[in-house]
């Protein structure tokens, strides 16, 4: 699995681009997998530690439940105002929890409401962006998966 700073080191441009969409706002869209594989989506706040892309919850959340019991997720950063002026972005991967001593650390970093919220660390499978093109005649959606690295499309 790959974690962030590895996918930054690849494709950085893309990287660049999806953190900031990330970090222009606070609040996001998580899916993960309830217990019979249906999709669950919830709202969850992204952010970075030790120069990974990581996600907390409140203490036994259906959210924190569904991951580790399968930590495949997509998250969708919040599309802002929806005209797509900046790009749509789109992560999916395999989420961790992150416990023990490391999982203290950080509550002692970052302080975070409880001290017994979660912590999940993500290993990225996937990152897509979606713009509008400059001369807004098309969409360019840019993807990146480690086998396949940075492939860029355009739709009309």
């Amino acid at each position: 699995m790959t974690g962030w700073q590895e996918f930054a080191e690849q494709a950085p441009e893309l990287a660049s681009a999806a953190r900031a969409r990330l970090e222009s706002m606070r609040h996001h869209v998580l899916a993960t997998l309830r217990e019979d594989g249906s999709p669950r989506v919830s709202g969850t706040e992204a952010g970075w530690y030790g120069g990974d892309l990581m996600f907390g919850s409140m203490p036994g959340a259906r959210k924190a439940r569904d991951l580790q019991r399968d930590g495949r997720f997509a998250l969708h950063a919040n599309p802002g105002d929806g005209t797509l002026s900046e790009p749509d972005v789109k992560i999916s991967g395999v989420a961790v929890e992150v416990t023990g001593d490391e999982q203290a650390a950080w509550v002692a970093e970052v302080q975070p409401p409880q001290t017994d919220a979660h912590l999940f660390r993500c290993a990225i499978t996937e990152v897509v962006t979606t713009k509008v093109a400059d001369d807004q005649t098309h969409l360019v959606i840019t993807s990146w998966t480690p086998d396949r690295g940075v492939r860029v499309f355009k739709r009309t």
